[in-house]
């Protein structure tokens, strides 16, 4: 008896559970019974809890895509400082060869206080080989970032194999010197003693000290700022 007095309550409890869910109005929702209203809480807080995981989920899914992404990039780094690092020592070795060929080549440039001497050097290379200097006009001198450019037009006259020797003594320099648009010719067309011309532009080299180098960024600078 009792049992059957268990299924009748509820029975009723369920019937009088879908009676609170029929004729709800959307537009008041105050007015809902109480198990609707309960039932529609827990659905506004599933929503925004799966909302809120999607969103999350969504942030979580970008900053993987971009990190994966950047996977083979991370790859080529690593591989490269790899190589590196069993290179070390190799790379070291050939960082000292480097500086030490910079060494040698600023000990072949001149310095302000060196630049009368080497003039001089070239003349006496000439006069050495027996030719005659018809003209040795040193030019106006281009500055570049870490050194200057002094062009010296020359013009000698004297024997085929004694222009040659000269050229090499000048190319010997201990000091940078090169030769630059050389023209060889007959002093005169028909000249019985066989001597030839040559005309060359000479351009030696110096280094700038570092007040220089200043000055010339300065200029640079100003120079950039007035544009």
């Amino acid at each position: 008896m009792a049992k059957l007095n268990a299924n009748i309550d509820l029975n009723a409890w369920f019937q009088d559970a879908q009676d609170q869910f029929k004729g709800l109005n959307p537009n008041e929702p105050g007015q809902w019974p109480v198990l609707p209203k309960a039932a529609a809480f827990v659905a506004a807080a599933a929503l925004v809890v799966l909302l809120g995981w999607a969103a999350l989920l969504s942030g979580q899914q970008e900053e993987l895509q971009s990190e994966r992404d950047r996977e083979p990039q991370l790859k080529a780094d690593f591989q490269n400082k790899v190589t590196q690092a069993v290179n070390l020592e190799l790379l070291r070795k050939q960082r000292i060869q480097v500086e030490e060929y910079v060494k040698q080549m600023e000990k072949q440039l001149p310095g302000k206080a060196d630049m009368d001497a080497l003039l001089s050097d070239i003349n006496q290379a000439g006069l050495g080989r027996g030719l005659e200097f018809e003209l040795f006009r040193p030019g106006q001198v281009v500055v570049k970032d870490y050194y200057a450019e002094l062009p010296i037009a020359i013009r000698v006259t004297g024997r085929y194999h004694d222009i040659g020797a000269f050229t090499a003594d000048v190319a010997n320099l201990s000091r940078i010197v090169t030769l630059h648009e050389l023209v060889i010719g007959n002093v005169v067309a028909k000249d019985a003693s066989g001597n030839l011309y040559m005309e060359a532009t000479a351009r030696t080299y110096r280094y700038l000290d570092p007040a220089e180098v200043q000055a010339n960024k300065d200029a640079k600078a100003k120079a950039g700022a007035t544009k």
